[in-house]
């Protein structure tokens, strides 16, 4: 593998861990976002090749079958999410460290491939009630929806010991960026 490095942030769905990557684009020159697959349904403020490359179920499985993903997972029944290899390769060609922006069993599995080159930052919700109040408040899901979200981001957060940092982010934005912002200039980026 590659010995360039990666940032992968990663955390229960609606954690801020969106908001945070956005933050440190904005900050940070050197990084640049990877651009993730999937087969979810694209929502109404989402830009597929910005956001994400929103495919089909088939396309994301050939794709898939012939080694183009680093690390892909069925995230939720029916829902695949991958990291495309040639989305990692072009920006280490851009001489930019990738910012990956993804589930937590995609981030273990980075880990895995990757090892010390991957830096993994968790972004903890404080609590699984700030996570609800969060989800409900977003207003993109249904209530169905978010409650199979909360029952996956209590498994997710038994992950945390496998991470090389975990960041608070309980509602407090500006304490989490400015916590990220210390470890992105004492560990990564030194």
């Amino acid at each position: 593998m590659n010995s360039k490095k990666l940032l992968v942030i990663s955390g229960p769905s609606g954690s801020g861990k969106s908001t945070v990557a956005k933050k440190i684009l904005e900050r940070y020159p050197e990084f640049e976002f990877s651009v993730s697959s999937t087969t979810r349904e694209k929502r109404s403020n989402e830009i597929n090749g910005k956001d994400y490359y929103f495919i089909n179920i088939e396309n994301f499985k050939e794709e898939a079958e012939r080694g183009e993903f680093i690390e892909y997972e069925e995230v939720y029944d029916g829902v695949f999410y991958g990291t495309s290899k040639k989305e990692i390769s072009r920006i280490f060609n851009d001489n930019k460290i990738p910012l990956l922006d993804i589930d937590v069993k995609g981030a273990l599995s980075i880990k895995r491939i990757y090892g010390s080159t991957a830096y993994l930052v968790f972004i903890h919700p404080g609590s699984i009630q700030t996570l609800r109040e969060r989800l409900i408040k977003r207003n993109t899901d249904l209530l169905n929806v978010i409650e199979k979200r909360l029952a996956k981001a209590e498994f997710e957060l038994s992950f945390t010991d496998s991470f090389d940092s975990v960041v608070k982010n309980d509602n407090e934005l500006e304490v989490c960026l400015d916590e990220i912002q210390n470890l992105l200039n004492n560990v990564l980026l030194k």
